[in-house]
């Protein structure tokens, strides 16, 4: 991009009021995607119209739901986002606190199973959407799929404790499909009756896999 000559007016970063309805829009598709998953959690995706969430949201008419979100379907994977959003914030900034690779495989599991627990709604809005999910081309989401981003960093971490030592000897795709399933196994559990306790299962899941990674002494 060229310079603006020295006696050029430089032009406002923004037009005036342009941050505050830029504000104003992030609240309201926040409310939105708020109500949408508690729709979705109480209702399920089926009968979780652009009508019922306009109710649970306070909105006046569902034209304020199309004026942030296209169809049900864009609404859907902004949902999905924020979640995992969250999510990964949640259990990265923990595991960016610990120094040693045994200790952030510890945080990984700690982070994920508390992150399921202290967010059931969204957990069950999730499973709902699931199986209408889409991806660009238009094809299903599968759990295989859904699972491969953590799973590649999953196979990374334990790799990375292998070289550093803190690790024995296995194969780091087979650990990853592991623990993946154990932590995905206890999202299905939540839901059930009786409920799993989460703490107790952390506690078991942690101590199983630190032993089953752990260097041989």
């Amino acid at each position: 991009m060229a310079a603006r000559g020295a006696g050029a007016a430089a032009a406002p970063a923004t037009a005036p009021g342009a941050s505050s309805r830029t504000f104003t829009n992030s609240a309201r598709r926040a409310q939105i995607v708020a109500a949408a998953i508690d729709t979705i959690a109480e209702l399920g995706y089926a009968k979780a119209s652009f009508a019922r969430i306009t109710e649970r949201a306070g909105l006046s008419s569902p034209r304020m739901i199309s004026y942030h979100f296209a169809d049900k379907d864009d609404l859907m994977h902004q949902v999905v986002r924020e979640v995992f959003t969250a999510g990964a914030e949640f259990i990265g900034a923990r595991m960016a606190a610990e120094e040693t690779v045994a200790g952030r495989l510890r945080a990984y599991l700690e982070a994920n199973l508390r992150f399921l627990r202290d967010h059931p709604r969204e957990m069950l809005a999730l499973t709902e959407i699931g199986p209408h999910a889409r991806d660009a081309d238009g094809a299903a989401y599968t759990s295989r799929s859904a699972q491969e981003p953590s799973l590649r960093g999953l196979a990374e971490l334990l790799a990375a404790g292998q070289r550093s030592g803190e690790f024995r000897e296995f194969d780091v795709a087979s650990m990853a499909v592991m623990i993946r399933g154990a932590v995905d196994a206890a999202a299905v559990r939540l839901r059930g009756e009786p409920a799993l306790d989460v703490d107790t299962y952390t506690r078991e899941l942690v101590t199983a896999f630190a032993r089953a990674t752990e260097a041989e002494r």
